[in-house]
């Protein structure tokens, strides 16, 4: 995907400089894993697209596929958003599966780590359910929590664990990309 020419000469809204290394596009080099106690483990190749409009926002789109059959997998879109004058960043996230939601946590320079704060889902989404925070959780318990890091060498790996209604925090996914543009 190669944004507009026009989209090219739009500047960066100052409140999104602390997360500009994450803009452009990223492909994995090699496969990633994909492991969960319910499921066979998996591998997986995976597209990546941050992007920008002059807004205070990063537009992003995730697309995975299966690394042998190169058939579609998972897909994911959304937006992110960093509180302005602090570190508190939001991924709003749409996911093909039926799932809607809503992530927070911390930046400390090049590594972004995500929690859930918010979950919905379509009425016939596919089971086992990714579980609801229960106020009574502490911090480190959410039921998706993901871990961007860009690498001395200037990869973007990613890290994805999970909690389901039948199974507890595991890691789920991991992958390593290459910038592509």
């Amino acid at each position: 995907l190669s944004p507009p020419s026009w989209l090219l000469l739009l500047e960066l809204n100052p409140v999104l400089h602390p997360l500009n290394w994450l803009l452009g596009n990223w492909e994995s080099d090699i496969p990633g894993e994909g492991t969960f106690p319910t499921i066979k483990p998996f591998r997986y190749t995976e597209k990546l697209y941050f992007s920008h409009v002059g807004q205070p926002v990063i537009n992003f789109m995730f697309n995975a596929f299966n690394a042998e059959s190169k058939k579609p997998m998972h897909r994911e879109c959304g937006f992110i958003r960093i509180q302005p004058g602090t570190n508190k960043v939001a991924f709003m996230i749409a996911q093909n599966s039926g799932l809607v939601e809503i992530e927070e946590g911390e930046l400390t320079g090049n590594h972004l780590k995500l929690q859930t704060e918010k979950l919905a889902r379509i009425s016939f989404a596919k089971e086992p359910h990714v579980q609801q925070v229960k106020p009574h959780m502490p911090f480190n318990i959410c039921q998706i929590c993901r871990v961007f890091q860009l690498l001395p060498d200037g990869k973007l790996e990613q890290t994805v664990t999970m909690v389901t209604d039948n199974q507890p925090l595991s890691q789920h996914l991991h992958i390593t990309y290459r910038r592509s543009s």
